[in-house]
């Protein structure tokens, strides 16, 4: 899951694949949109200004897009029109060509070129590159390097000046999803395993593949040619593909137009006077099908079928990687549950309550405390990795409820895996069918295209600071052989907040007054009763999981009224003694280290959870470096007691 923020230090007025407001940061003079995964959608449903930049395949997806409950009571009658989530943006989106160096005026005298590249993720999706000003990144969204595709790249004529030694990339925003040295297999070998064990079925087999989320449209495609067979989708998908072939309205047997490759592939082609229909059909009357969980035909609920299921890897020890919604999907097909953005402020609250209830097991309450806090720091709702369908029909729970799924599905559990049962009479036949098929590049692919590239520098796009905490994990252990550079802003960044943590951990050992909250946080394991998981929320909840507009908890703070906006949208609730504010104004006035700005305003007793404050921080004062005159920055709050600013 994406946690970038959508700001480039050498591009500082654009942002990408992010677009909460940052509080003490000018307005974007342009706006950028890799793709259509929800975990780069973040704001997005109130965006209002400037252009939106993105594919044409991205803009006629995004356009479509209904969130699963109004799609649902469309289909039951209960509506009686579409509901288009992101329809607001008709006007603001604006398609940019693949391949094909664009300049673009952000303001008089201010140009930018951006060429767009295939990101080989889903339909739509592209890498930016960015040039301009004498700097130059590689910004790559999602994306799976395979082999063939990192050469492909580096014959791209946009990019051979780069990949030949000619220019040299200022940085690349890199997709680091998986950063374990594991081989996925490729796509194609992922094709070539599903089609051996579907070969083995009975020609009267039915089949249903879970296509959770947009990136699978090659597999329809084997599939239906392999089993001649055409595959059954609802209406929902079916409209939404279709949106991606477009026709000259002037003339009956005008030419057609496909925003993607895979389209008429997908929903067919004009030849002539001829259509031909293509993989997808509303007849239920086929092998196979990939109907909606939830909006199931009476050919998928009456079985008996065999299930298909991604899976990101065979592992060497023969057990499966599982594809526990990597890269979003939460908003595409199937709606999962999701815990809507709120301030670390009501988290604190939350928290502190839980704390005083002796009967809560430690190992629950650091578990539900990392999972709260990772979904405040990232800016972004927080997927349970539970399908909504199964809240029933009000689409809505209470934490309990919620928790419950985090128990036992937790998807910040990086090294979940799938246990495969290998056992003879199952391999004959098994009722599901699993196949590896990544859509997101593993480590030594990611390798494969720095390596091709040489930048000066990386900056990971995906990253929890715990965990690379906790595992030493550092641009230059990960990439510093494959760059041209020797110095990376994001190591300098985590090697700030370790230096931070170790103090504030030295600290709070003498201080008995202090929240006592571990930075190492147990995972959370499926051998909690669930009645103790019951009883935690029952005892402190007030939060609700609910699938539309973000809402405030119940009987929680106003946020908006309460809680300022720092300059990322990441809380984190600390106790300390904060600098005379003069002070701080001067000296963001002066021109003085970072560093020791940071050090400064943060002297004093220190709650761990304060570590996520400070990366906020950090990124805030590192966006200023290098870009001439230094752009002044709000006071963050990160005292329970200082919440309310206005009168500063």
């Amino acid at each position: 899951m994406s946690t970038f923020n959508g700001i480039m230090v050498e591009f500082p007025l654009l942002r990408v694949d992010f677009f909460r407001s940052h509080s003490d940061r000018p307005a974007p003079l342009a706006c950028f949109l890799s793709h259509i995964h929800s975990d780069h959608l973040a704001g997005l449903e109130s965006f209002r200004s400037p252009f939106l930049y993105c594919s044409a395949a991205t803009k006629e997806l995004l356009l479509q897009l209904e969130r699963f409950p109004c799609r649902i009571n469309l289909a039951k009658g209960i509506l009686e029109a579409r509901i288009q989530t992101y329809r607001h943006l008709k006007n603001l989106l604006k398609p940019l060509p693949l391949d094909t160096p664009v300049t673009l005026e952000l303001e008089p005298g201010n140009n930018l070129q951006v060429t767009l590249l295939d990101a080989n993720h889903c339909p739509g999706a592209v890498m930016f590159l960015f040039e301009g000003g004498g700097k130059s990144v590689l910004y790559t969204g999602d994306i799976r390097s395979e082999p063939w595709h990192v050469n492909a790249l580096t014959r791209n004529p946009s990019m051979v000046e780069y990949s030949y030694g000619l220019k040299t990339l200022d940085t690349i925003y890199l997709d680091t999803s998986f950063t374990d040295d594991i081989h996925f297999q490729t796509k194609a070998e992922g094709l070539q395993e599903l089609l051996h064990k579907v070969s083995q079925y009975p020609p009267e087999t039915v089949f249903h593949f879970q296509a959770w989320t947009y990136g699978y449209e090659d597999v329809w495609v084997a599939l239906s040619k392999f089993l001649k067979s055409k595959i059954h989708v609802d209406k929902y998908k079916m409209r939404v593909y279709r949106a991606l072939v477009a026709k000259d309205s002037n003339t009956k047997f005008g030419s057609q137009f496909h925003m993607h490759p895979v389209a008429p592939a997908l929903v067919g082609f004009m030849c002539g006077n001829t259509q031909h229909e293509g993989c997808l059909t509303s007849d239920q009357n086929v092998r196979l099908h990939s109907c909606e969980k939830g909006d199931y035909c009476k050919r998928v609920q009456n079985g008996p079928v065999v299930w298909i299921q991604p899976i990101i890897a065979h592992l060497p020890n023969g057990e499966d990687l599982a594809e526990l919604g990597i890269g979003g999907g939460g908003e595409d097909f199937k709606r999962d549950a999701e815990l809507d953005y709120f301030s670390a402020g009501y988290i604190n609250d939350f928290l502190e309550t839980m704390s005083d209830l002796d009967d809560i097991p430690d190992a629950l309450q650091e578990s539900v405390r990392k999972f709260l806090l990772e979904a405040a720091n990232n800016g972004r709702n927080a997927s349970l990795n539970l399908d909504i369908s199964s809240f029933g029909e009000q689409n809505e729970t209470m934490l309990a409820n919620a928790i419950q799924a985090i128990a036992k599905k937790s998807q910040f559990q990086r090294e979940t895996k799938l246990a495969v049962e290998r056992d003879e009479r199952l391999k004959a036949l098994p009722r599901l069918i699993t196949f590896p098929y990544s859509r997101h590049a593993s480590y030594p692919e990611l390798c494969h295209l720095v390596s091709a590239l040489k930048p000066l520098d990386v900056w990971p796009c995906t990253v929890s600071p715990i965990e690379w905490f906790k595992n030493d994990i550092s641009i230059n252990r990960l990439f510093g052989q494959h760059c041209r550079g020797t110095t990376f802003r994001h190591d300098i960044l985590m090697d700030e907040l370790r230096e931070d943590h170790e103090s504030s951990q030295s600290q709070s050992q003498h201080d008995t007054q202090q929240t006592n909250i571990s930075f190492e946080v147990p995972m959370m394991t499926e051998n909690l009763a669930e009645e103790e998981v019951r009883h935690a929320v029952t005892e402190t909840s007030g939060l609700q999981i609910v699938p539309g507009e973000p809402q405030l908890a119940k009987d929680g703070p106003n946020d908006l009224e309460c809680t300022p906006e720092l300059g990322l949208e990441q809380w984190a609730p600390t106790v300390l003694r904060k600098r005379d504010y003069a002070e701080y104004e001067a000296d963001l006035k002066r021109d003085v280290d970072y560093r020791d700005v940071i050090r400064e305003s943060q002297d004093s007793e220190v709650s761990e959870l304060a570590l996520d404050v400070r990366l906020t921080a950090f990124q805030a004062m590192l966006a200023n470096t290098g870009n001439g005159e230094w752009q002044e920055i709000g006071l963050l709050s990160t005292c329970e007691e200082e919440r309310v600013l206005g009168d500063r």
